[in-house]
C-alpha cells in the first residue's frame, strides 16, 4: 500500500510505483514552496516559527500549519527525496547521482553478472554459490551470518545478503551487506558493502535507511514515527484553512454606503 497503492502494472508499465514516485517530486518541490510562503517577509520571520497557544482557534489552527511545517521543514524534504529514490531510483535519482558522483553498476546493468561461461562447462549449483559466499564474506571483512539467498533464472544471477534472523531491514547504519554472483562463472561480480563505494554508493546506500529512520536505530524510527503524524497535522490544518478562505471568497459581500454620502439622480 504504501510503496504502489497495490496497483497493478498495465502494459509493461509499474503504475503505482510511478505514481508513487511522481508523489514524491511534487512533494519535494513542494517543500520549497512552502518554505517561501512561510518566510516572505523577512522582517516577520518571527511569526514563522512561533505557536499562538493561548489565542486558539483559526489562529492556533494556521501557527500549527506554518509554524509546525517551518520547525520540521528539513525531514518532510528528506523523506520526500528518498521516498522517490525508492520507487524512481534507476529512471530518475541514478542519473542525477551519476552527474556530481560516479556510480557502480546497478544490478540489471552490471555486465558481469551475465558474462557467458566457458564453453562445455556448466552452470554453478546453489551450494557452490553459497560456499563462495562464505569464502569471499571473510576475505571482505563481512561478520553477519548468511541471511539472504535468491536467484533469477533470467540473467542467471545470484544474491547473498548478510544478516542475523530477522534484521533484513538493518537496525541501525546503512543496511546490510550483499554479494552478487554469475550464475554462468559462479564469479563473484559485484558487493554492496554499507560504508563502502564512492559518494554516490554511498548516497543511494543512504536512501532506505534515511527513509525509514533505520540510520540512526530505535531512535531513528520513533522520529520517523512522529514525522508522519507531523505531516498528517500539516495536511488536516492545511485542509482547515484552505476550506476557511473558500468559504470567505464564496460568501456575498455587502457595500455600506459611507455617512454622509450625498444622493445623486
Amino acid at each position: 500500500m504504501h510503496y504502489t497503492l497495490h496497483l497493478p502494472i498495465g502494459g509493461g508499465f509499474d503504475i503505482g510505483t510511478w505514481l508513487i514516485g511522481i508523489v514524491g517530486i511534487v512533494w519535494f518541490f513542494d517543500r520549497g514552496i512552502a518554505l517561501i510562503l512561510s518566510f516572505l517577509s523577512v522582517k516577520a520571520w518571527r511569526k514563522s516559527c512561533a505557536f499562538r497557544i493561548k489565542w486558539g482557534g483559526y489562529a492556533l489552527t494556521f501557527d500549527l500549519h506554518r509554524s509546525g511545517g517551518v520547525w520540521i521543514w528539513g525531514l518532510p524534504l528528506m523523506v520526500a527525496l528518498t521516498s522517490v529514490s525508492m520507487n524512481l531510483g534507476e529512471p530518475v535519482v541514478r542519473p542525477v547521482v551519476s552527474a556530481f558522483s560516479k556510480l557502480s553498476p546497478s544490478f540489471l546493468d552490471n555486465a558481469d553478472l551475465v558474462r557467458p561461461a566457458p564453453t562445455g562447462s556448466s552452470d554453478a549449483t546453489h551450494e557452490q554459490i553459497l560456499a563462495a559466499a562464505v569464502r569471499d564474506a571473510q576475505r571482505e571483512g563481512i561478520a553477519a551470518p548468511t541471511g539472504a539467498f535468491y536467484y533469477v533464472p533470467q540473467m542467471p544471477a545470484y544474491g547473498v545478503g548478510f544478516f542475523a534472523a530477522g534484521n533484513e531491514h538493518s537496525d541501525v547504519g546503512l543496511g546490510n551487506a550483499w554479494l552478487y554472483y554469475n550464475g554462468h562463472t559462479g564469479k563473484l561480480a559485484d558487493a554492496s558493502i554499507p560504508g563502502r563505494g564512492s559518494a554516490g554508493d554511498i548516497f543511494m546506500q543512504a536512501q532506505f535507511p534515511l527513509h525509514s529512520g533505520r540510520i540512526a536505530g530505535m531512535a531513528g524510527r520513533i522520529l520517523i514515527s512522529a514525522v508522519a503524524i507531523a505531516v498528517a497535522v500539516l495536511s488536516i490544518t492545511g485542509l482547515m484553512i484552505w476550506l476557511r478562505k473558500r468559504a470567505a471568497r464564496r460568501r456575498p459581500s455587502t457595500v455600506t454606503p459611507a455617512r454622509g454620502a450625498a444622493s445623486t439622480r
